[in-house]
């Protein structure tokens, strides 16, 4: 199944300051390679197409770095919109239907997370389905999990399982959102409330890139 494929790449990386402070954080390298590079990786190894960028701070560097690829970028020059506001301002570029989203500051070991979500994706019963991490599996995870699991695989708030930061998700519900600029937990809640949300653990390893002392974190978990 061929999915589009969002990649969040607009966030202002204050956490990973001070190397966020001359450039975007998926600019960043883990093990020589940048986030952003390792993240398009999974989306083609996962044969995603098209693939979407969004960009707000140092948007340029990104464009750059991007220049000759057959990636589109949706720009976000004048305000920031979190990830539901950027994922519905990209959706002209991303096609009708659901689409994968990922997060770049995340360093993934084992199965390509992206097939594994399409390979699981039901589209008669889900509206969304979400990579997760048992917290005690979640390297550089700072705080509690976000979800738990019933046992037909659907989500609920509070748990010991992390988002992963890589999801199926149907973007219908999108425009009944007035904001602008607003969280993907909206739509998630809406959808944990119809029954419709699930999940699925990753089977491989993980760690969130989300500060400077993560980078050596991320590259042990590499070279382990």
């Amino acid at each position: 199944m061929t999915l589009p494929l969002m990649i969040f790449a607009a966030g202002l990386g204050t956490r990973m300051r001070p190397l966020t402070d001359m450039r975007p954080k998926p600019l960043i390298e883990v093990a020589g390679r940048t986030l952003l590079d390792r993240a398009l990786d999974l989306g083609a190894e996962a044969g995603a197409a098209p693939v979407v960028v969004n960009t707000h701070y140092l948007g340029a560097q990104i464009r750059r770095h991007l220049s000759g690829r057959d990636i589109a970028i949706s720009s976000e020059a004048g305000a920031i919109l979190d990830t539901g506001g950027g994922l519905r301002k990209a959706l002209p570029l991303l096609g009708a239907g659901p689409v994968m989203t990922l997060n770049p500051d995340v360093v993934w070991t084992g199965p390509n997370p992206l097939a594994a979500l399409a390979a699981a994706w039901d589209g008669d019963r889900m509206d969304a389905l979400l990579a997760l991490v048992p917290l005690d599996r979640a390297v550089g995870r700072k705080g509690a999990g976000d979800f738990a699991l019933d046992p037909e695989g659907r989500i609920a708030r509070r748990g010991d399982l992390v988002y992963g930061g890589a999801q199926i998700i149907r973007p219908d519900r999108l425009a009944a959102i007035p904001e602008r600029a607003f969280s993907l937990n909206r739509l998630w809640d809406l959808m944990i409330e119809k029954g419709r949300a699930f999940g699925l653990i990753h089977q491989g390893g993980w760690c969130d890139v989300g500060y400077p002392e993560a980078i050596p974190l991320a590259e042990g978990l590499l070279h382990g």
